[in-house]
């Protein structure tokens, strides 16, 4: 199962095709009786179509996906509904998660469970108990309808745009970014960390709390891109007075980093000030 192809780690690699090259060896020690499993919306693992032994599924929101997620619904407490459609059927399905990109882990579980002979109603069954990983986009519900989106056991620019679009889709009154420094990217990072201070401005977010090094390209692409209030602390302890003056009743704050940031410092704090 390859779920995509990202920027993680492209500091070794040297790019996303070095990053396909090396993901792709684990054919080489895989039988033709192999099944592979693999992300049909990503643009780079479809070149691997009619080039490995074994039979791929492919997996996700397009139509030439026959494992795929139409009609996904964002319910703000805690999950999504959508339709899974498989080769030969189809059913209405919840999912406990929020984010698009939750569309493929779903399918790609759903269509591994066929192949060892789970059915229908068990796959169902079994994408309603998915429980996320502690800090992956857990959901805290705080007082004055405050909202805690705690995503910091790891950032790459792929999933930190996949937590702000869960943000941008929040219902709160005020959307609120507390983002800082990704790592291994090496000569990359400047221009990746600017690609995520960009989407925040089409993502309609209010106010950004950059923190770190790295964090100023976002910072900076972030005031380029309009996003209303944005700010770039140093450090954590820094972000403090400055969590004080902006968070306010009805917001949503999404919390991001990598783990060598150990951001989960900060979602303390909120707790503390919420």
């Amino acid at each position: 199962i390859i779920t995509n192809i990202g920027d993680a780690h492209i500091e070794n690699m040297g790019s996303r095709e070095n990053t396909l090259k090396a993901k792709s060896e684990i054919f080489n020690g895989m039988t033709s009786l192999g099944k592979v499993v693999l992300n049909g919306d990503d643009s780079l693992l479809r070149t691997l179509e009619g080039k490995v032994q074994q039979e791929i599924t492919w997996c996700g929101g397009g139509e030439n996906c026959p494992w795929r997620i139409t009609d996904l619904q964002e319910h703000w407490q805690d999950h999504m509904e959508c339709v899974l459609h498989t080769p030969t059927t189809s059913w209405d399905q919840t999912i406990p998660g929020l984010g698009s990109h939750m569309i493929y882990p779903a399918t790609m579980a759903a269509a591994v469970g066929r192949m060892f002979g789970v059915t229908d109603e068990q796959i169902r069954r079994g994408i309603l108990e998915f429980e996320p990983t502690k800090m992956r986009m857990a959901i805290l519900h705080r007082g004055n309808n405050i909202t805690i989106l705690n995503d910091t056991y790891n950032a790459n620019p792929q999933s930190m745009r996949a937590a702000v679009e869960v943000l941008s889709g929040a219902k709160g009154e005020y959307k609120i970014a507390v983002l800082g420094d990704m790592f291994e990217l090496g000569p990359l990072a400047p221009a990746l960390h600017a690609g995520v201070g960009e989407y925040l401005g089409k993502a309609g977010v209010d106010c950004l709390v950059a923190v770190g090094e790295l964090a100023r390209h976002i910072y900076d692409a972030a005031r380029e891109a309009g996003v209303p209030d944005c700010h770039l602390c140093a450090t954590k302890e820094e972000a403090h007075a400055i969590l004080d003056g902006v968070v306010r009743p009805n917001a949503t704050i999404l919390v991001k980093a990598s783990r060598g940031m150990a951001f989960e410092e900060l979602v303390d704090y909120l707790k503390s000030i919420t």
